[in-house]
Formats: structure tokens, C-alpha cells, sequence
């Protein structure tokens, strides 16, 4: 992390949180952990297209499909990501 960049901002109702990666880190966040103390945190993907496909594949095939049938899992992009909505293509 890049501890300059980072900011909190705390409301009456809500709390944010921005972090900034450090220079010489690349690639995108995958997940991150949350909670009141160490002992119970909480995990949260970032939406991916990855995470995504990953999610949906566990709902449409659990894992005692076989392999055949995880192999003609939907594909699955992520189109456009904002606070309030999310739009995936399923090919």
C-alpha cells in the first residue's frame, strides 16, 4: 500500500476507506478482508470478471459436476461495474 494516498473518511452513518497501491505493485486487487478485529473478518471479492466467473460457475455447477459439464459453463464478461449496478454478458 501507499500510505501518502490512502484516506478514511468517517460519517455519522458510514465509513470509506480509499487505499492506494504502492508504485511497484501491478495487477488488479482480487479480495480484501474486513471486520472489528483480527478474529473475525469478514472476506469481499472485487468484481472481476475472474471472481464473477468463479461465483456463477459454484452456483450453475457445484463441484460434484463433472468435468464435461464444467467445461460448457457459460463464459462470462463483466461489462460495466458502478456503486449501484453491475451488467455481465453470458455467452
Amino acid at each position: 500500500l501507499a500510505s501518502p494516498e490512502t484516506s478514511v473518511s468517517v460519517l455519522a452513518h458510514n465509513a470509506a476507506i480509499g487505499l492506494a497501491k504502492a508504485p511497484g505493485s501491478t495487477g488488479l486487487w482480487e479480495k480484501y478482508h474486513f471486520g472489528l478485529d483480527a478474529s473475525a473478518l469478514q472476506e469481499r471479492l472485487f468484481v472481476s470478471e475472474e471472481n464473477v466467473d468463479g461465483f456463477l460457475g459454484a452456483v450453475l455447477c457445484p463441484s460434484f459436476c463433472s468435468q464435461s459439464a464444467q467445461e460448457r459453463r457459460p463464459s462470462i464478461e463483466a461489462l460495466d461495474v458502478s456503486e449501484d449496478r453491475i451488467q455481465i454478458r453470458l455467452k
